[in-house]
């Protein structure tokens, strides 16, 4: 990546949706432009867990002026991604659709592990270097994310749903503060986060680090008190639960250095942050500079080289774990990728990336059972925590690895992206050519792409030395019926 690139990170939060804009600079990301909305997705729940219409409106209408800011910014130098209110809802994608037309790039939905990841990222990154043993904690509106890490390595991560929004909601619905509530939250929090206890233990970390909207608006309020900057405390919590108590009412509430937008939710945070500091034995936390935002402009820079790129390792990870037969693996991932650039548009090495990590995969679920592997492949794709991943995009790998057997047209699958169909016809093709479990002669075999038809030239020599093959390329034309595309062999 040049130096003077310019990057962008869209939070979608379930309080507020931020944007913020970097230079890249010498490997590093310098901040050239901040900006903030007070949203409240996270409140615009109904009780069948679908935003409510003027939840989606007000989401809507902020990514729209982000996306007016954003315009002109390659689609690879964007990272958009969405949390614990858009993991929830029912109706995300009719969200997800809308929202990504007038932002102008792709929403990623990501997993609370994965989450945490980019919070570590975003945090570790703008804080100085040190073997310290970090414990970063995350309150966020609908869930709270613990990661244990060193220098640029989250070692433990997890996710827990309690957050502010969701706590304010619930135990301060009146806006109402008493002991009552209080007590009522806390020990709500506590049950919820009991059992990070087995990891997030006090004697594994030596620094506490608070990330994002509660820790920094309890960090302003403690320092306007006169505590020192940067800095809470056990006692300052107290101290700060106690003006709450006094005033009685979030909309009585007056407090130097707590802005506007964080009243309502005040409440909610405070109980899930003295929950925190009780079960972990914390005394004392700093607030860290860097959040979710800046980690995900970090991982694009990760993006950019595949040789930096998280979830290549990750795919490797999970071929490890679930005991795949990796010389095959790499022989259908080559295979595969190697049709696919002959039949892609320039500059299609992202995609063809992707094809790579899905035929590395297509046989992760023979583990659970060999028959309808595929199926257990796509099943285990669809619920795993897989670092580096978005929930989208291990959904469509998981498509792909369901997709390489039985018929096309019975796949609930978006076949008419030319990317997606040319993906899964390479894939299948792969796995057909490499039935033997040995490297495939394809020195003859042509793939060509035009509108709504494949053509695959497979000469006559070919395919009188491989019949077993040429039969299987055969069938695949069957299975392509009744698609948006037709499959042409021809020369055989």
């Amino acid at each position: 990546m040049q130096n003077g690139t310019l990057l962008a990170a869209v939070d979608l939060g379930s309080n507020s949706f931020r944007l913020e804009i970097g230079r890249f600079e010498h490997g590093h990301i310098h901040k050239v432009e901040y900006l903030k909305e007070t949203v409240r997705q996270g409140n615009g729940l109904d009780d069948n867990r679908n935003l409510t219409q003027d939840a989606l409106e007000r989401g809507w209408a902020c990514l729209a002026r982000f996306g007016e800011r954003l315009a002109g910014f390659p689609r690879e130098h964007v990272r958009a991604v969405a949390t614990q209110t858009l993991r929830e809802a029912r109706n995300r994608d009719d969200f997800l659709t809308r929202g990504s037309e007038v932002l102008g790039y792709p929403i990623d939905v990501v997993s609370g592990i994965e989450e945490a990841r980019l919070i570590y990222q975003g945090v570790a990154r703008l804080l100085p270097q040190s073997d310290e043993r970090r414990l970063v904690v995350d309150i966020g509106g609908r869930s709270t994310e613990l990661i244990l890490g060193q220098q640029f390595s989250p070692k433990s991560v997890a996710s827990f749903r309690v957050g502010s929004v969701a706590w304010s909601s619930r135990y301060f619905a009146d806006g109402a503060f008493t002991p009552q509530a209080f007590l009522a939250a806390e020990i709500a929090a506590k049950a919820v986060l009991d059992e990070a206890l087995a990891v997030f233990r006090r004697d594994a970390w030596d620094v506490a680090y608070g990330s994002s909207g509660t820790a920094g608006a309890v960090g302003d309020v403690l320092a306007a008190m006169g505590g020192p900057r940067g800095i809470i405390t056990r006692s300052g919590l107290e101290a700060l639960r106690d003006k709450l108590l006094r005033a009685q009412s979030a909309d009585r509430v007056r407090m130097e250095g707590l802005k506007e937008d964080r009243r309502a939710v005040i409440g909610g945070g405070i109980s899930i942050l003295r929950a925190v500091f009780d079960l972990l034995d914390i005394d004392e936390m700093q607030v860290a500079q860097g959040a979710l935002r800046q980690g995900a402009l970090y991982d694009l820079l990760d993006r950019e080289q595949p040789e930096t790129d998280l979830r290549t390792d990750t795919v490797n990870a999970l071929m490890q774990r679930f005991a795949v037969d990796t010389p095959h693996a790499d022989r259908v991932a080559e295979t595969a990728c190697k049709l696919f650039l002959q039949a892609a548009q320039p500059d299609s090495e992202r995609a063809a990336r992707k094809l790579e990590w899905a035929a590395k995969l297509h046989e992760v679920g023979c583990r659970i059972s060999h028959s309808d592997y595929h199926r257990h492949g796509a099943y285990i794709l669809d619920n795993t925590d897989a670092a580096g991943f978005a929930l989208p995009e291990l959904h469509r790998l998981s498509v792909l690895v369901l997709g390489q057997r039985g018929k096309v047209r019975k796949l609930e699958a978006d076949l008419s992206d030319p990317i997606f169909a040319l993906q899964l016809l390479c894939l299948r093709l792969a796995v057909a050519l490499c039935h033997a479990r040995r490297a495939p002669d394809i020195s003859g075999i042509r793939l060509h792409a035009q509108p709504g038809v494949f053509t695959l030239s497979a000469p006559p020599p070919w395919s009188k030395a491989y019949p077993q093959s040429a039969h299987l390329l055969q069938e695949e034309v069957t299975a392509w019926q009744k698609t948006p595309w037709d499959l042409h062999i021809v020369g055989d």
